[in-house]
């Protein structure tokens, strides 16, 4: 059993993604599936409009701030509302990237006759193997 939510083992094809809102306590909230389920699909538009909305409040932040000719109460305003969509942001961004494959470990193949030079930034292999 995973012990980690984004990690599933239970299901081949199956993996589970954040959602982009929160329990009525604060608290994540999951769907376990291949993405393709009604949820995932309410998950996908919610997470298109916040995107939008992100990009609409860059806008509005950039004319605002070109004006030159703000109040205070505009700047907390809009610190306010750029500080959410952020959050929402980078919500979306954390459960895609938890959804993309995990690269394969990195090979490298050295001609016959060449040198192996010592790596820059020596890893746990590289370590083992004395490089």
């Amino acid at each position: 059993m995973a012990t980690n939510p984004l990690e599933v083992d239970d299901m081949t094809d199956a993996t589970a993604r954040l959602l982009p809102w929160s329990s009525a306590d604060g608290k994540a909230c999951f769907v376990v599936g291949d993405g393709t389920g009604p949820v995932s699909r309410i998950a996908d538009s919610i997470e298109a409009a916040q995107l939008d909305s992100a990009a609409d409040l860059i806008d509005e932040s950039r004319r605002v701030l070109a004006g030159r000719a703000w109040t205070s109460g505009e700047l907390q305003l809009l610190t306010v509302e750029l500080t959410d969509s952020l959050a929402e942001v980078h919500r979306i961004a954390k459960s895609r990237g938890a959804r993309l494959p995990k690269p394969p470990p990195a090979v490298v193949h050295v001609p016959a006759g060449e040198a192996v030079k010592p790596c820059p930034f020596p890893c746990e292999v590289c370590r083992r193997k004395g490089r």
